[in-house]
């Protein structure tokens, strides 16, 4: 292990503008003040005065969006020599699969086909862990955090926390706690969460030796704790009022990708609307994303021994039951998998490299094409180091725009809700989100109507 990083402090990382808020820095630091807090858009950052400007050359290699640190494709590489398939868009793999789980009580609960909590119970029924560190609710909704870490000890844990979260949330506490408890441990989390942890499996051999798997999760981008909080404004609901939230609430009889977010409140009501009746209902836009997540190029978690995402082409995505795509880079999970499909527990289908892109392809567009094209704007601070090269010359106009637009949404969205927030009056922010909205969805999914307006080629 090289020691001649040039050090690097948390401050450094959060002042460019790449701090995902994982919490790896906060775990690592020594002094008792080193913590992770909401900042003022509702987003997760380092708090602590007396650590953020402390230097380090562990934190320079540690922390997943410094320049510093061994990329994906270098950490796939040394976790997993034996993984032959893939390719640059999604990594290498020794398996790969569409489908969903048979048994009883997963597939129901979950977002999409199960698989992740099915995988996450396995690894537990079986014994070859000892816990699951995975996001769920918070027992006190309406606080400060709706949702965290937790280290699952049972199956039946592990399923209550089911479904997806688009929230913000850290590991630091986790990992503290994997630290100086003895045991075998699976963590659950987002493309730059599992590398931030196989970066700190590199530098730190107790975690190495814990840290058993890591189960990926595929990302579009990390949403601030505004989301909901417009949601909640949007369908006249108090925060405080919320006891559950269900970002994706399933209807088997409509298509899995249309979204539905459900509120159970505290005096017994439930109110649900979907996505699409909502200011930030188009995913693509951009609203309330991580500055740093402009900066990400791994859509499909390639340094976790498997990874899930939702089968976003058809006939799967019509089918509201839900249906996962999965990656398979561990001999043992592949062989997990291979015995639960043989046992009837499992309903996957061998699938290569294509198809897992064609799934995930506008996501990867934005990784790839999109960052090529913001690796070209200015930008102060710390750049960072990323498997795509700067690239604008060949991008037509629309593509630019498209580009160009969804990052003034992704930062004006936390600017304006702050001012309405702090101003009480709601409004502000809602009818400017619902006319950003309008135009993005003119721009990126009007082009011929666009190309007639202006004269130009697509």
């Amino acid at each position: 292990m090289a020691k001649d990083t040039n050090p690097l402090s948390a401050q450094d990382v959060v002042r460019s503008g790449l701090c995902i808020g994982c919490g790896s820095c906060a775990a690592q630091a020594r002094g008792a003040d080193a913590r992770m807090a909401l900042d003022r858009y509702g987003e997760l950052k380092p708090a602590g005065a007396a650590w953020l400007r402390s230097r380090s050359a562990s934190l320079a290699r540690t922390c997943p969006f410094s320049p510093a640190a061994v990329d994906e494709t270098q950490l796939a590489a040394a976790l997993f020599p034996d993984a032959a398939r893939g390719s640059a868009l999604v990594g290498r793999f020794e398996a790969a699969y569409v489908g969903h789980v048979t048994e009883a009580g997963f597939r129901e609960a979950g977002s999409s086909g199960g698989m992740v909590s099915w995988t996450a119970s396995e690894l537990l029924r079986t014994g070859r862990v000892d816990g699951v560190a995975h996001v769920a609710a918070n027992e006190e909704a309406g606080g400060d955090r709706l949702f965290g870490y937790r280290l699952s000890r049972s199956p039946e844990e592990v399923r209550a926390g089911a479904k997806s979260r688009y929230y913000p949330v850290e590991m630091s506490e986790v990992i503290r706690t994997i630290r100086a408890t003895p045991g075998r441990y699976a963590v659950v989390g987002v493309p730059c969460f599992i590398k931030a942890m196989q970066l700190l499996r590199r530098e730190d051999p107790v975690m190495r030796e814990r840290v058993a798997f890591s189960l990926g999760l595929f990302c579009g981008h990390m949403k601030s704790t505004r989301l909901v909080e417009s949601f909640a404004w949007q369908m006249g609901i108090a925060m405080d009022d919320i006891a559950r939230v269900d970002y994706r609430s399933k209807n088997p009889g409509r298509p899995a990708n249309w979204y539905t977010v459900r509120f159970e409140l505290r005096d017994g009501r439930t109110l649900q609307k979907d996505w699409f009746h909502l200011a930030e209902g188009d995913w693509g836009a951009g609203f309330f994303q991580n500055a740093a997540c402009n900066f990400c190029d791994d859509v499909v978690a390639e340094t976790a021994d498997i990874a899930f995402g939702d089968a976003w082409v058809e006939p799967y995505s019509s089918d509201g039951r839900g249906t996962n795509v999965v990656l398979v880079r561990s001999p043992v999970l592949a062989r997990m998998l291979a015995d639960g499909i043989r046992e009837g527990r499992l309903q996957l289908e061998a699938v290569d490299e294509d198809f897992v892109e064609r799934t995930q392809a506008a996501g990867l567009r934005q990784r790839r094409e999109g960052l090529a094209y913001r690796l070209t704007w200015h930008r102060r601070g710390m750049r960072p180091r990323k498997r795509v090269l700067p690239a604008a010359a060949a991008l037509p106009w629309r593509r630019k725009l498209i580009y160009r637009l969804r990052a003034a949404i992704s930062a004006w969205s936390r600017r304006l809700f702050r001012l309405a927030r702090i101003a009480g009056v709601e409004r502000w922010y809602v009818q400017w989100a619902r006319r950003a909205g309008a135009i993005y969805h003119v721009l990126a999914y009007s082009q011929g109507r666009l190309a007639r307006w202006f004269g130009l080629g697509a």
